[in-house]
């Protein structure tokens, strides 16, 4: 019998639990939701066929309780706080909350109920799903090509560090794994990340994955994702046009100082900025980017600091959109002699195989919030997500996005 995919209720990125916090903390945590898979591009193998067998990955997810040592390991975060690891301390996915199946060639999974619950599914679900599809492949020769390319990573930082050296005025380079929900397998995801800890010490920082953090002793790394954001479009006291303010408000005051980068790409970077005012750009330590130009979308980000009379030096940007090595150094070459930097490379670290071994383009989003539609205007073509047409065009309108 093979293992299953998911170890532990840590195997999930760290932005999960401190998201879930914040929610557990506020007065949004009665909150209902629906997080739905969707999966951008039709593999050549059609998703349904692995209908059964995430079935039973999804059953053993749900027999899983968190162990007296995830839950120690979890209080020594200091942002994390004792209420909630209580709660943890009882917590079990509940499989009546997710339903599972086929439509023609596609896999369609839906997990709908309190949103304290369900949100919980996602990050599982995509490596549950992106690792059956990988075992379809020629095991052996997907992961020769692996170690190849991966070693190729470890060659370049390495090159890198006498550039790194010379250019000591600048802000240090640093990267991180964030490749959970896209890896081709929990084991490959284990060695990629002991190698580049091991091999690149200078430059690998952490992973967003915590049980690889609490087990290699690493930096569990993580900021927001969009669905915290989005939450606010849709809670009952909160008017659609400050739902970018009440969200960025109800972060400090859960974090008081701790986790201080924001994501500005759920409405847009352009109308981001005009809700992330001298209050919040003082509160924040810094900015991360996920679609569009990432260059245009820095050098903006330096203007609006500028423009606050804020020190960029002070401040933070962190890359996390398709990033590799060489795209990451290009970025710092571009910004670290203005501020600080930080990149997060996914699918590039965790499922870089080659074309014949393509990763899945998979997600598992937030649509509807208290039964009322919300959205990601994404800065990216492809990348919006909303399955309510007049919700996006009204959502449009409010923030003065053009379609």
């Amino acid at each position: 019998m093979t293992e299953p995919i998911i170890r532990s209720l840590l195997e999930t990125d760290l932005y999960k639990f401190t998201m879930w916090q914040a929610l557990f903390t506020s007065a949004y945590n009665d909150n209902s939701a629906e997080y739905r898979f969707v999966c951008r591009h039709a593999p050549a193998q059609p998703l349904a066929e692995l209908k059964e067998a995430v079935e039973r990955e999804v059953e053993h997810l749900c027999s899983l309780r968190f162990r007296e040592e995830e839950l120690d390991y979890l209080r020594s975060l200091r942002y994390m706080k004792s209420s909630f690891v209580d709660f943890l301390s009882i917590f079990r996915l509940q499989r009546r909350f997710i339903r599972i199946e086929t439509n023609g060639d596609a896999l369609e999974i839906v997990a709908s109920g309190p949103q304290m619950h369900v949100m919980f599914f996602e990050i599982f679900i995509l490596a549950i799903v992106g690792q059956l599809h990988a075992q379809r492949f020629p095991q052996e020769a997907a992961l020769a090509e692996g170690r190849r390319r991966l070693a190729a990573k470890v060659e370049r930082l390495r090159a890198f560090e006498h550039e790194a050296d010379e250019l000591a005025d600048m802000h240090p380079f640093g990267l991180a794994d964030y490749g959970l929900r896209r890896r081709f397998s929990s084991a490959w995801h284990e060695e990629v990340v002991t190698t580049l800890m091991t091999q690149a010490p200078r430059f690998f920082k952490g992973t967003s994955n915590v049980y690889l953090a609490m087990r290699l002793g690493l930096t569990p790394i993580g900021t927001v994702a969009h669905e915290f954001m989005q939450t606010f479009q849709a809670v009952h006291d909160v008017p659609l046009r400050n739902s970018q303010k009440a969200a960025l408000e109800s972060w400090v005051q859960t974090y008081r100082g701790d986790l201080g980068v924001a994501l500005t790409d759920v409405v847009g970077m352009d109308a981001f900025l005009r809700d992330f005012d001298l209050y919040f750009a003082k509160l924040f330590d810094g900015l991360r980017h996920d679609s569009g130009d990432p260059e245009a979308w820095g050098e903006k980000a330096l203007a609006h600091y500028a423009a606050l009379r804020i020190d960029a030096h002070t401040k933070l940007l962190v890359f996390s959109d398709g990033l590799n090595v060489d795209k990451s150094i290009a970025l710092w070459r571009r910004f670290a002699g203005r501020t600080q930097t930080a990149f997060g490379i996914g699918t590039n670290l965790t499922h870089d195989f080659g074309p014949q071994f393509p990763a899945l383009e998979i997600v598992m989003k937030l649509v509807r919030c208290n039964g009322r539609p919300v959205a990601k205007l994404s800065d990216s073509p492809g990348k919006t997500i909303c399955d309510d047409a007049t919700f996006l065009a009204y959502l449009r309108s409010v923030f003065e996005v053009a379609a």
